[in-house]
């Protein structure tokens, strides 16, 4: 007696070939919130955010998904060369009235005020001139009124010099963040002195 030989019907082998060629064809696929698909070779995986405010949450590939909500940076500085103003004398906030970023809308230009809009890590760098000599000023960076983090400038043979610091801040939601000057009088200043800070991470 031959052997036996199996010999598949065609619509098998035509089912086997349409599904090895939709496996390999990459597909898009859309969130409804527009997430980004995250592409494999031969398949599409995609992983929606569903609460974009809420913590990124991780997936078995060990990656985040973070909404384009957490993006959040500024960057300003002192346009004009007169200070201190009327409001400034007030409450010693150091003014930036001309932004370069503000990405998320979250520095006022006319406060100077940062507002945390998430929880997270932050970080914040300043950079500000004094112009005349024989003046010592001391500059802080405030949050919710208590300083954090200061600098002064007080050499008093040389005419432009800057109060400079950065460190980074753990800040809550609806926390506010500013320059204040706690010493000195602040006359000067002006396309040299900035105001920057973004968002590390969230907690």
């Amino acid at each position: 007696m031959p052997p036996l030989t199996f010999l598949p019907n065609r619509p098998v082998i035509a089912g086997l070939l349409l599904l090895v060629l939709w496996s390999s064809w990459p597909t898009q696929v859309r969130c409804q919130n527009d997430t980004e698909p995250i592409m494999l070779e031969g398949k599409c995986l995609v992983v929606c955010d569903s609460t974009p405010s809420a913590e990124p949450s991780g997936n078995a590939l060990g990656m985040s998904v973070r909404s384009g909500t957490g993006r959040v940076a500024f960057s300003a500085i002192r346009n004009t060369n007169h200070e201190p103003s009327e409001m400034s004398n007030r409450t010693m906030t150091i003014y930036f009235d001309q932004i370069l970023v503000n990405i998320g809308s979250h520095f006022d230009p006319a406060t100077s005020i940062f507002v945390a809009p998430r929880k997270g890590v932050y970080s914040f760098s300043f950079h500000v001139v004094k112009v005349y000599n024989r003046q010592t000023i001391q500059v802080s960076l405030v949050l919710n009124g208590w300083p954090v983090i200061s600098a002064f400038a007080g050499d008093q043979d040389v005419t432009r010099e800057a109060a400079t610091n950065a460190g980074l801040v753990m800040m809550e939601r609806g926390d506010k963040a500013y320059l204040k000057l706690e010493r000195g009088n602040l006359m000067g200043g002006w396309k040299y002195s900035t105001f920057s800070g973004f968002l590390v991470f969230l907690l």
